[in-house]
């Protein structure tokens, strides 16, 4: 179900890049009355690469056009745009099994590689929850790279989130122990734990992550709760393959969609879904704290194809 309008306007902003290359061949599909040729196919075909739906639904949704051609054909570029919108919509509508909140405190683990925008993304999502009257920790258990706890203490500070760290080069697991049990002492709603963003090796990375879910669920029942992974949607589908090496790695149930508005790539949503096989939770539409969104998929593909 959509949201209300600013909630539409601001994915339709978001989204506005990608849609400018989508809408440069689908505004001038139906030329003539005639069914869709080759040459016409060709063209939105081509639109749908460029914005990087991932060849597998790039396919799907031609094969959908081809056996409508002729009776499109008397529609216009309207009705084209219509089953377009509708095959982005069924492509990225994926429900999720989890229920905010329904532990206390909430444990969120955020993974993804170095530079996607995990750390604002945590921030937003502190924020976001802030404006509900929840409590959120941030826990700082990336202790490999320098200066990330020292980021994520000034986004806690800017947010006014409560903020836990180690010492540099501390035991990942160790430092999550210590932030749980101060979320539970404090009686805060959440904890949203920054994880390590490189992937050393696929064998480490996914030990360590193991070892701070089982720590993270000896402290709190049934964590982590969900594990959100971001990606960098200007990267387009080229961020797939570490994108699937941290979904086999950490049991992701959800992923963030950052930087949505600075790419004409936004249609990577489609493959990411396809690929990974998990919903898509929040899309990051500009850089304010404000600038997190809920996914929705009606409005995304609202959004995407206008």
């Amino acid at each position: 179900m959509s949201g209300p309008p600013a909630f539409l306007d601001r994915f339709r902003k978001g989204l506005e890049r990608t849609r400018d290359i989508l809408n440069a061949d689908v505004m001038d599909l139906a030329r003539g009355q005639r069914p869709l040729d080759p040459e016409d196919l060709e063209a939105i075909e081509e639109a749908l690469i460029a914005a990087d739906l991932g060849l597998p639904a790039v396919q799907d949704a031609m094969e959908v056009l081809r056996q409508r051609s002729r009776q499109l054909w008397t529609q216009g570029p309207q009705a084209m745009r219509a089953v377009l919108r509708e095959e982005v919509r069924k492509a990225v509508d994926r429900g999720s099994d989890v229920r905010p909140f329904s532990a206390r405190p909430w444990v969120v683990f955020v993974v993804g590689v170095n530079g996607v925008g995990k750390t604002t993304t945590i921030a937003k999502l502190a924020q976001a929850w802030k404006a509900e009257g929840r409590t959120a920790l941030l826990c700082a258990a990336d202790t490999f790279r320098a200066a990330a706890a020292e980021q994520l203490e000034i986004w806690a500070r800017r947010v006014g989130a409560p903020f836990h760290r180690g010492a540099e080069g501390a035991d990942p697991s160790a430092v999550l122990t210590d932030g749980l049990r101060a979320a539970r002492s404090r009686g805060y709603d959440a904890v949203l734990v920054d994880t390590a963003g490189r992937l050393h090796t696929k064998g480490n990375l996914m030990s360590e992550l193991a070892k701070m879910a089982r720590v993270a669920g000896k402290e709190v029942p049934g964590a982590p709760h969900e594990t959100l992974l971001v990606l960098d949607a200007t990267v387009g589908s080229n961020g797939l393959v570490q994108g699937r090496e941290f979904a086999k790695a950490a049991g992701v149930t959800g992923l963030v969609l950052a930087k949505l508005d600075g790419t004409a790539k936004g249609g990577v949503a489609v493959a990411v879904v396809r690929e990974l096989g998990v919903p898509i939770r929040y899309v990051g539409v500009g850089e304010s704290l404000e600038d997190l969104l809920p996914f929705d998929a009606d409005a995304f593909a609202d959004g995407l194809l206008g």
